[in-house]
């Protein structure tokens, strides 16, 4: 019971998130419908609406779980152990060695198969 009770979103969350949409929506209409006035203008009204949206939707628990998904998502990246340059280098030439042979491996059997329909089609 308790977990879908922290699924399911308060009224006042669909509200906000209904707002979100509809100011996004009003946001991108005046944009194109407000094409006479500078584009500076335009874009920072833009801004201005992105910027209460995002209020609106962080206000929301779908916001708050998301922004927690960013932060463990951050929180994880660091755990990360990424290759050294040196490791990285080695792998990079070592993948374009192999593409180098095995490209000479199909070259080869494409000669040879060339080689073998042209003499079971009586042309070489």
């Amino acid at each position: 019971m308790d977990n879908q009770e922290e699924a399911k979103l308060s009224v006042f969350d669909v509200v906000k998130l209904f707002f979100s949409g509809a100011f996004l929506i009003a946001g991108l209409f005046a944009f194109y419908f407000f094409s006479d006035f500078p584009l500076l203008y335009r874009v920072l009204g833009l801004v201005v609406v992105l910027v209460v949206i995002l209020l609106l939707f962080f206000n929301t628990r779908l916001g708050r779980s998301l922004w927690a998904f960013f932060k463990e998502s951050k929180q994880e990246v660091r755990k990360i152990v990424w290759p050294t340059r040196d490791e990285t280098v080695k792998t990079t030439l070592l993948v374009f060695a192999m593409v180098f042979v095995v490209g000479i491996f199909l070259w080869l059997l494409d000669m040879l198969l060339f080689w073998g329909v042209r003499i079971l089609t009586g042309q070489g």
